[in-house]
């Protein structure tokens, strides 16, 4: 009897489309990437009148495009989590043993720039699995399981610098990684035809990540089981959907770009260091929520990840150039998010009652 039951719901899942829009098209007001990139832009333009500095295209513009690009795979890790309705609290963590990792392949083994990327992507891939493996088989909730791998990443780590390195960082620096880190698109032509100087090479790796995130969950079964995973975990149990393998490979994918992120990082700094990904908490969780993903599962948003990390960053360079201290900075920084957040209800609840009337 369970068989064609699993058939049948297996089949309409792999029909269905990713988004069902309930009554009617949503006005373009309240659309909430819509209202992210206008805030952006108005934000931008009024840092850019307050402090003319703001649109110095080296000394701003370039490390502001770097910033959100690497956020912005940040953000994407824990999006892969969020989408089955989990959430990644050793993200930062991650990042820092994967670039761990990558940096013994440099100084100990003498790896190439991007094979030791590979050998970080590898390590954080599977310190990911192991999270999901251990959620899966023991159904603790992913907060207390991320939550205790971040401690123990937390001791275990300094203590291979400090067995490893004499600085509690590593070293060797691969060829290119100096000019990844200050190279822009205006240094890649195609014939006479160049990308601009402000834009840096870095953020190529932002938007490989956002396509093959964006591919995942759009276009792939994967994607669309690990939605429903998220939606609900009873019902893709019995569409057939193996939920615990799903659980391991989202944590899986959020380890391989939290390792991503701290590559990303190292390169910007210039240094493999133990304190790899302490800032990327919070980022984490603000590109995606402020982007449109559910933090319950089952709705996830690519684009608005990109968004709200670019706010939330350029709100933070923005009052940072206007002087402001960093205790300050942070109230400032809480009250115009928790004024987008509210922006945001509110043009879903307005929204909402237009469908009504319509109705």
């Amino acid at each position: 009897m369970s068989a064609p039951v699993s058939e049948t719901a297996t089949a309409a899942l792999q029909d269905a489309p990713v988004e069902q829009p309930q009554g009617g098209r949503t006005p373009w007001w309240a659309n909430q990437r819509i209202g992210l990139l206008i805030l952006v832009v108005v934000l931008s333009a009024l840092f850019g009148i307050l402090r003319p500095a703001f649109f110095n295209q080296q000394l701003v513009v370039f490390p502001l495009l770097r910033d959100i690009a690497m956020f912005t795979v940040v953000g994407l890790a824990q999006l892969c989590v969020l989408s089955i309705g989990h959430m990644n609290l050793a993200v930062g963590r991650m990042a820092a043993f994967s670039m761990m990792i990558t940096g013994i392949s440099y100084d100990l083994w003498h790896f190439s720039l991007y094979a030791g990327l590979l050998v970080g992507l590898v390590a954080g891939t599977a310190i990911g699995a192991l999270a999901g493996w251990v959620i899966a088989r023991t159904g603790v909730n992913s907060f207390v399981v991320t939550l205790a791998l971040d401690f123990l990443l937390l001791g275990l780590i300094p203590l291979v610098y400090t067995a490893l390195t004499d600085n509690a960082a590593f070293v060797t620096k691969p060829p290119g990684m100096r000019e990844l880190r200050n190279y822009s698109l205006g240094d890649v032509c195609i014939g006479n035809v160049c990308g601009s100087p402000a834009v840096p090479q870095l953020t190529l790796f932002a938007v490989i990540a956002m396509a093959v995130v964006g591919w995942i969950y759009s276009r792939t079964k994967l994607g669309r089981e690990l939605l429903m995973t998220g939606t609900s975990v009873k019902a893709a149990e019995l569409s057939g959907i193996p939920t615990a393998r799903r659980v391991i490979t989202a944590h899986a994918m959020s380890g391989c770009l939290a390792a991503l992120a701290g590559f990303m990082l190292a390169v910007s700094t210039g240094s493999i260091k133990a304190t790899i990904g302490d800032e990327f908490m919070l980022p984490s969780f603000l590109g995606p929520i402020l982007g449109g993903t559910l933090l319950a599962g089952g709705f996830i948003s690519v684009w608005g990840t990109l968004l709200g990390t670019a706010l939330t960053t350029v709100i933070r360079k923005g009052l940072d150039l206007l002087g402001v201290g960093l205790e300050s900075l942070n109230i400032y920084l809480g009250l115009i998010l928790l004024v987008a957040l509210s922006t945001d209800r509110i043009r879903t609840v307005l929204s909402d009652r237009q469908g009504v009337r319509k109705r």
